[in-house]
């Protein structure tokens, strides 16, 4: 059922604070971004326009778009385009209202190109510092291992972050899903944990309930990423809600690698009526057309969601965040002033 959304209800998504958990920087990278980029560093992209790189946007799978992906990566090179990449993102999470965000990084994509540990993870934290001054928008770091890769490369990216391990909040696992179930990296997981570090994985966005699980009992996840799959097993399903699992789920991302065949059909509201800690992100948002706000008001059109509901997500977006219970009460408390002062 398609709503028409009010000016009211717009102008409240936007106020809504809000966290994000569910970003890819590189995701992040707007053509015209990519463009400069190309011409700083002289590197030589596979589209002669902005119009050009728009039109490749029309994936059919999460493997299309990764080929693009990759490709637009080819322009970061420097400790500056890092930052540079990481500010603009900061810039219109924090006109969405986000207010603290916690980014994934793929160190693996850069560094076998030849970009140094050291340049990525300068950059990124140099932006992350600006970001703090200039909204008073925190964030933290979630190093991504390639799943297409094998885990002996991921415990070599593993080791080559231990100088950032201490700016470093956890580790997570992306790239193409099916065919590289989570159980893979389980040794690396369990490297990971050993340090200290939180544990993520995409799940269940291509790759079946199965490969929940396998997040859940072998990896011992602390946060799932996607998991829309998991409504197809009720058993599944309840044991989410009842642990209270928090799920970064990102709807236009969803429609756009065809993973739901319309956001008038996305089961957001499903998982906050089945008791799931669901939260609303952007994931790759230059390529998947649209930053967090843009995700809040398409569920809210499209699936009749009110400001009930959208501040539910909102404060599952906190209770499932990274930071500390001191930390999360305060942005739960500023929640519910703005939502009063709103309602």
């Amino acid at each position: 059922m398609l709503h028409r959304m009010t000016i009211d209800l717009a102008t409240f998504i936007a106020g809504l604070p809000k966290a994000e958990l569910h970003l890819h920087i590189e995701g992040s990278l707007e053509p015209e971004l990519m463009f400069a980029l190309a011409e700083r560093n002289g590197v030589a992209i596979p589209f002669a326009s902005v119009e050009e790189v728009r039109a490749a946007y029309n994936f059919s799978n999460l493997q299309d778009f990764l080929d693009i992906y990759y490709a637009g990566a080819n322009v970061l090179q420097t400790e500056a385009d890092f930052r540079d990449l990481a500010a603009a993102y900061f810039d219109r999470a924090a006109a969405d209202g986000v207010v603290h965000a916690e980014i994934f990084f793929d160190p693996q994509t850069h560094t076998d190109r030849g970009i140094a540990m050291a340049t990525v993870v300068e950059g990124l934290l140099a932006g992350m510092a600006a970001a703090e001054v200039k909204h008073g928008l925190t964030s933290k770091l979630i190093l991504c291992f390639l799943r297409h890769l094998d885990e002996e490369a991921a415990f070599a990216t593993l080791a080559a972050a231990e100088p950032w391990l201490d700016k470093i909040a956890g580790v997570g696992l992306d790239s193409s899903e099916v065919g590289h179930p989570p159980e893979k990296f389980a040794r690396v997981f369990a490297a990971a944990r050993a340090k200290g570090l939180k544990l993520v994985a995409h799940a269940g966005e291509e790759g079946p309930p199965d490969y929940v699980y396998q997040a859940l009992d072998v990896l011992g996840i602390d946060r799932l990423d996607h998991g829309n799959r998991s409504l197809e097993d009720p058993v599944l399903t309840a044991r989410l809600a009842r642990t209270g699992m928090t799920l970064t789920v990102c709807p236009l991302s969803n429609v756009k690698l065809c993973n739901v065949v319309s956001i008038e059909e996305h089961p957001i509201d499903r998982m906050l009526r089945e008791g799931l800690r669901a939260t609303i992100n952007s994931d790759d948002p230059a390529y998947f057309g649209g930053y967090i706000g843009a995700n809040y008001e398409a569920v809210a059109t499209a699936r009749g969601l009110g400001k009930s509901e959208l501040t539910m997500l909102a404060r599952n977006s906190f209770l499932g965040s990274f930071l500390t219970d001191d930390e999360a009460a305060g942005h739960l408390a500023r929640l519910d002033a703005f939502v009063e002062g709103h309602s």
